[in-house]
């Protein structure tokens, strides 16, 4: 595919076939994908191909509160896990109540034919924000990049992934499950495979609604036609 189709159809896929994945296409992702900038280019990534089912189930679990807490920011009308605004909803009582995970579509995420961990070397990243009084975005930096490679080359290949972000909150319980030293966050989990189906148009905000020029409040980034 041409770079720019890659670019504009790497949709969030979240249903899959049960053909499999080779190693060879999945090497050959990997292999594309490694070239993602980093910081200093340190290189502090590190991929786990989760193949054993006993340690994909493992994960599921560790993503209930989580996301049982994003459901009910969403019913809320809030805006799910927000650093910025203070949520009206009981999050300790939502981490009080044991039951089985019931957020759309993890238990499918766990059976995809690939699932990947990524994972990044904390202790090697420079973190530019680390001392302002906020989240912590900078780090990011240095693993997104590459995440993102990963699933755009799955789509050059054919296949579907999706970007999820569910296992950070019990980030040293995953550390655990999958033999992680403790420097390493746990950036991103991406299940991937045949989509069940393919999208070609995705909705996104046009340039001129979120480029400005000069400042914040500055006129839209145009081009005259």
């Amino acid at each position: 595919m041409e770079l720019y189709d890659v670019m504009r159809t790497t949709f969030a896929c979240r249903e899959w076939t049960d053909d499999p994945v080779s190693d060879e296409t999945l090497h050959r992702i990997l292999d594309n994908a490694r070239f993602a900038p980093n910081g200093g280019n340190r290189q502090g990534q590190h991929v786990i191909v989760v193949r054993d089912k006993d340690v994909r189930r493992q994960l599921v679990p560790l993503v209930r509160e989580g996301t049982d807490i994003y459901m009910a920011h969403v019913a809320a009308g809030e805006a799910p896990w927000n650093s910025i605004n203070p949520t009206s909803v009981d999050e300790a009582a939502i981490r009080a109540n044991d039951r089985p995970v019931t957020f759309p579509g993890v238990n499918e995420m766990v059976d995809a034919p690939v699932v990947l961990v990524v994972a990044v070397d904390l202790s090697v990243v420079a973190s530019f924000d680390k001392n302002l009084e906020r989240i912590g975005v900078i780090s990011g930096a240095s693993i997104y990049p590459l995440v993102w490679n990963i699933l755009m080359s799955a789509r050059n290949e054919g296949l579907g992934g999706v970007l999820t972000t569910y296992l950070a909150e019990k980030e040293p319980e995953v550390q655990k499950v999958l033999g992680l030293p403790s420097s390493y966050a746990v950036a991103a989990m991406l299940p991937i495979g045949v989509p069940v189906k393919q999208l070609t148009k995705l909705r996104r905000k046009q340039v001129e609604e979120f480029v400005t020029v000069d400042s914040f409040d500055g006129p839209a980034f145009t081009v005259d036609s």
